[in-house]
């Protein structure tokens, strides 16, 4: 009997609640030093370009200066958190959702990054609730779909998760982790021919990602079709994952 090999694309999204109009005033802020900003708004702005560079003590730094001009400022203890989870910090980050969501109840992208930390410190119940609470909040916000979806797969709720990733595709149908995940849930349940039709989509959305290829080519040598599995295999060795074991089985 042959052997699986089905790999999680574990991607979760992390969504910042900037808005959308300080983009363009970003440069005008990012050479300035401390005396010459004197409002949190600038502080803020000067925080993205460091999120751009992934100088995250940076801005978190900046988010401070914010707090202290502004200390109810929940987008601002939104996008620390945020910071912090980048940094590996997850009871840090949560501590920063948990003041935003004090001062606003229902800003839904800090549930969602919560549910992040939640997730990364094993808290995996207490992730789901946070989705579920974000998705309640804002029933379009689609990564809270797909994170939740995520953590079901992890959970071994197959079903579920479908379902989960159902709803992120109907409102985002190029979404590739909702249709490589999907596929994942479907070759667990061993609806091998299903996990291909999801796993060829995410493909011709994203042809480079490399475990969705390895994922795809572990179901083709499932069904017997070691020659598909050897191309697929090959491909992800191609994209950067070390396939060797499945070519070795399926390339002879």
């Amino acid at each position: 009997m042959k052997k699986i090999f089905i790999l999680l694309v574990s991607t979760l999204l992390i969504l910042s609640s900037c808005k959308e109009n300080v983009r363009a005033q970003v440069d005008e802020v990012n050479n300035l030093n401390d005396t010459e900003l004197n409002s949190a708004a600038a502080y803020y702005n000067r925080s993205l370009a460091k999120y751009e560079s992934k100088d995250y003590k940076g801005a978190i730094a900046d988010h401070n200066k914010a707090i202290d001009i502004n200390p109810n400022d929940a987008v601002a203890y939104t996008n620390r958190g945020i910071a912090k989870y980048y940094l590996r910090d997850y009871k840090g980050a949560i501590a920063d959702y948990v003041k935003a969501l004090d001062i606003d109840p229902n800003l839904a992208k800090a549930y969602l990054n919560r549910g992040n930390s939640k997730n990364d410190i094993k808290d995996h119940k207490g992730a789901i609730a946070d989705y579920t609470k974000a998705i309640e909040i804002n029933p379009n916000l689609v990564a809270a779909y797909t994170n939740r979806g995520l953590v079901k797969v992890y959970l071994k709720d197959y079903k579920e998760a479908i379902a989960d990733f159902d709803k992120a595709i109907e409102t985002d149908t190029n979404n590739t982790d909702a249709y490589s995940n999907r596929g994942l849930s479907k070759a667990n349940l061993k609806d091998f021919k299903g996990a291909m039709v999801d796993y060829d989509k995410a493909i011709k959305i994203n042809p480079n990602e490399a475990l969705v290829y390895l994922n795809r080519g572990a179901c083709k040598y499932i069904l017997y079709d070691d020659s598909g599995a050897c191309k697929d295999a090959r491909k992800a060795q191609e994209l950067g994952y070390d396939a060797s074991e499945l070519i070795k089985m399926a390339c002879k």
